[in-house]
């Protein structure tokens, strides 16, 4: 879907910059040094992830080796990779990518919210396209971290939780919010399980092995229009393109 569909999204809609999450990439599951540089062949700029980011041993030593592969930067500071870093469009713009992890039924991280302020204190001032990944659960917590980065970043986007919301909007202070952006897979599944083995796990409380479902796959994600000279966001627009 994503080599299908891409370079025709890029063309649609004038894209210069494409960020996309790939931590669920390998099977349902981490990345692989080969899925990494498949997707990096695929005109994706930067690549962010989240807590399953470490599943895939082998992936791992990536986070080091390849700048446009990013993982949440409010986890320890001795591991490997990085949270955030400076891209440019295709057009010259840099644009700073910024990738957290959420806390409310998940890892009890760094604050997310005390490392956006530490990093944006830090970041050059040259840079006013700021997008930020915040790949959290809770709808609250990434609503009240929307709030909270209003009028200092250009977008933030969740991620996570597999299913593409319909509260996307700019906020009052000129940043593009939307709860979660969606996922790529079979839309026949539950999110993007064999919807069969989700449903056995449910039932039984058996700790089920988990395989990706291949059916009715579908592509989700947002495109934004943001103002280079003030980083501000102008519109945010959501994308969702089936196979058939």
């Amino acid at each position: 879907m994503v080599g299908r569909w891409l370079p025709r999204l890029i063309n649609q809609h004038g894209i210069d910059l494409v960020v996309a999450n790939a931590e669920n990439a390998a099977a349902g599951f981490g990345l692989t040094p080969d899925v990494l540089a498949e997707l990096l062949e695929m005109e994706i700029n930067v690549l962010t992830t989240g807590n399953h980011v470490w599943d895939k041993r082998e992936g791992i030593p990536c986070l080091d080796r390849e700048p446009r592969l990013l993982r949440p930067a409010n986890y320890p500071p001795d591991l490997p990779g990085r949270g955030f870093g400076v891209y440019e469009t295709s057009s010259g713009i840099p644009v700073a990518v910024i990738n957290l992890e959420g806390r409310v039924f998940m890892r009890n991280l760094d604050c997310p919210f005390r490392e956006a302020d530490a990093i944006l204190e830090g970041l050059d001032e040259r840079y006013k396209v700021v997008l930020v990944d915040f790949h959290a659960e809770a709808t609250s917590e990434k609503g009240a971290l929307g709030a909270y980065l209003d009028g200092r970043v250009s977008a933030v986007l969740g991620t996570h939780t597999h299913v593409q919301t319909a509260d996307e909007r700019v906020l009052p202070g000129g940043t593009a919010y939307i709860s979660d952006a969606g996922m790529t897979g079979g839309r026949d599944s539950v999110i993007g399980i064999r919807k069969e083995l989700s449903v056995e796990r449910f039932l039984t409380q058996v700790p089920v092995r988990y395989e990706v479902s291949k059916k009715d796959p579908f592509l989700c994600g947002v495109v934004i229009d943001v103002d280079e000279v003030t980083g501000y966001a102008r519109s945010i627009e959501r994308v969702q393109v089936l196979a058939n």
